[in-house]
């Protein structure tokens, strides 16, 4: 087990480079953009954790929004803006942000409605969006550490992980998404001008990357 995770962790670290090397050369952001970052973590268990903050040259230029309570987030980034909310509505203009980069969220906002109703405000605050979410369909699910099983109709891998000591994860912890379900999100939000990018690990869509 110690070894799944090591090499699961190890595959995230460089997976996240990646995407935010992506992000930099497709948006080229500059010294006077304006980003939103939806879902930072306050506790950071791998290197590249919260990696636009970690990285960005202009840290001052970032505004987080979060359900939660930051203190060693703040301690870490001091010069990044925090903005709490109760997980509805976003407390911004319309177009108040350049971009906005959510890094693996929208599966956590709960059902296909949630969802919906989260990449409409991503797109109602933001010009531009870089979101990512991984592929329902990737043989090992990162949550969990669980191969294949993930495949089942949600409810009966609810209730594989309520039996294997794993209930943390059921329930609306995380709605995983194909890339149809992706496709059918973003008509629903009427969301046209998009681009769907598949991050390969080998010969497999580890996630996506939706750019809009």
């Amino acid at each position: 087990m110690k070894t799944i995770k090591k090499a699961a962790n190890a595959i995230s670290n460089f997976n996240r480079i990646r995407k935010y090397n992506l992000f930099l050369n497709y948006f080229k952001p500059t010294e006077k953009t304006k980003i939103l970052d939806v879902g930072a973590s306050e506790k950071e268990y791998q290197d590249n954790a919260n990696i636009i903050e970690k990285r960005y040259s202009y840290p001052e230029n970032i505004t987080v929004l979060s359900v939660e309570e930051y203190k060693e987030f703040i301690e870490r980034y001091p010069k990044v803006k925090i903005v709490t909310y109760k997980g509805d509505s976003f407390p911004f203009k319309n177009k108040k942000f350049d971009i906005c980069w959510c890094n693996a969220v929208i599966e956590h906002v709960g059902d296909k409605y949630k969802q919906e109703y989260f990449l409409k405000e991503i797109s109602r605050v933001a010009r531009s969006a870089f979101v990512t979410t991984p592929n329902r369909f990737f043989p090992f699910e990162v949550h969990t550490k669980i191969f294949l099983l993930h495949y089942l109709p949600k409810k009966h891998f609810d209730k594989f992980l309520m039996k294997t000591g794993k209930s943390w994860a059921t329930g609306n912890y995380m709605h995983l998404l194909s890339l149809r379900e992706i496709r059918n999100l973003l008509v629903n939000c009427n969301i046209r001008n998009y681009k769907i990018i598949k991050n390969k690990l080998f010969w497999f869509t580890i996630d996506f990357t939706i750019v809009f």
